[in-house]
């Protein structure tokens, strides 16, 4: 039997990309995106830093490793395509010490291993050619690293949905999946609460921070359960955004689940400093003031997060205070980009990564997709998700087209 009718459930890079993916190889399909927000790539997809990672860090063979490649070569060929800014900026990782040098060394393997082109080690003085005003014992050059518009590649996408007779429904809220034979049957409040009621042969959940929740609905489990982590910017003024030519990162601590602190150019002009990491009080809490207390109560109750925040809570102190304090959170990019202060930036935007934690309270580091009968699910798709977006839809729909023998 093939796959006549499909639903793909959220808006962002990931969701737009499936429905067009469907639509590629089933042509003659009802392919319907479901959103609830009332446009496109308001969440994650909208609230990142921008960069198409080149695949510096991921254990080779991963999920993460494969699809970022091949999704790094399909996003600037569909950006190329249709017109939208792909700027390979290049990045620099810079080793603040002899200890941090050390790590560049496995970081540049994994690199080479995933076939990450013109990566070269730099000296001192080699760091200062690449970066003039960084300053470090040592680094690790990626020149094909870029930055993209993330939302406009999303809006792209969808475009070529509608061009190719999908359906894309904004303020569309799913509330209920019903198995009924083959098919599933999707229930939603649309927009003023009209209700939307259709069955489908395939649904696809690319639900990001409310993946779990959604994923429950179609009687999942809820692990790995998604833990809301708030990233903070600070923005460059302009006259100072000469500072970086390009990407620059400190060189990741293994004991630590975040990149860390991070001088990020975006296609707009503007520079980013940051993220930090701090839990947000509600899944889509962008603001301290944006409290849910059923949102925080739930992942205080889990036994995943209890046990995470006793692994890390002094790295959660540490983020705290920089979440407080901008002389601390500049402090962090100062350790490399000596001659920025406090006086060259301003409070930027903030955006939060849907990190999905196993029972053990570990981070699911590598991609994580689920399937329960016409239902797969996306649990876990976190940086670097949106630079592979294209990639996982090819793995996505052409897995459960085989699967459902559609193919």
């Amino acid at each position: 039997m093939r796959v006549r009718r499909c639903a793909v459930i959220g808006g962002g890079i990931l969701g737009a990309a499936t429905a067009r993916r469907l639509l590629e190889v089933e042509p003659t399909a009802r392919v319907v995106l479901l959103e609830k927000e009332d446009a496109l790539a308001t969440h994650q997809t909208g609230r990142n830093s921008g960069v198409v990672h080149a695949g510096l860090y991921y254990p080779p063979g991963s999920l993460k490793a494969r699809l970022c490649r091949r999704g790094v070569g399909l996003l600037r060929e569909f950006c190329s395509e249709h017109g939208l800014a792909y700027d390979e900026c290049g990045k620099v990782l810079v080793a603040l010490d002899d200890v941090e040098a050390g790590r560049l060394a496995d970081i540049e393997a994994r690199a080479t291993a995933n076939g990450v082109p013109g990566i070269r080690r730099l000296d001192a003085d080699g760091l200062s050619e690449v970066e003039p005003h960084v300053r470090g014992v040592a680094g690790l050059h990626s020149p094909s690293t870029a930055i993209a518009d993330f939302p406009g590649v999303t809006r792209a996408l969808a475009e070529q949905v509608r061009h190719r007779g999908g359906e894309v429904l904004l303020a569309t809220e799913v509330t209920s999946f019903t198995e009924r034979g083959a098919e599933v049957v999707v229930t939603a409040d649309g927009p003023g609460g009209a209700p939307y009621d259709a069955a489908f042969d395939l649904v696809v959940v690319c639900a990001g921070l409310q993946s779990d929740r959604v994923a429950r609905l179609a009687g999942d489990g809820w692990d790995p359960r998604i833990v809301p982590f708030r990233g903070e910017y600070h923005l460059l003024r302009p006259e100072r955004r000469d500072l970086v030519r390009g990407l620059v990162y400190p060189v990741p601590d293994p004991r630590y689940p975040f990149l860390g602190v991070h001088v990020t150019p975006r296609v707009d002009g503007e520079v980013m400093i940051g993220p930090n990491a701090v839990l947000a009080l509600a899944r889509e809490g962008y603001r301290w003031r944006t409290v849910s207390g059923s949102d925080l109560r739930e992942v205080l109750a889990s036994p995943a997060f209890r046990r995470f925040a006793r692994r890390h809570w002094r790295t959660g102190v540490r983020e705290l205070v920089g979440s407080l304090s901008t002389r601390s959170f500049v402090a962090a990019a100062r350790r490399y980009l000596p001659e920025l202060r406090v006086r060259d930036v301003v409070r930027g935007p903030s955006g939060i990564r849907a990190q999905a934690l196993e029972p053990d309270g570990s981070l699911v580091d590598d991609f994580r997709i689920a399937r329960r009968g016409h239902v797969v699910a996306v649990r876990n798709a976190p940086s670097p998700g949106a630079t592979s977006s294209l990639a996982i839809a090819e793995h996505i729909v052409d897995t459960a087209l085989e699967t459902t023998g559609a193919r």
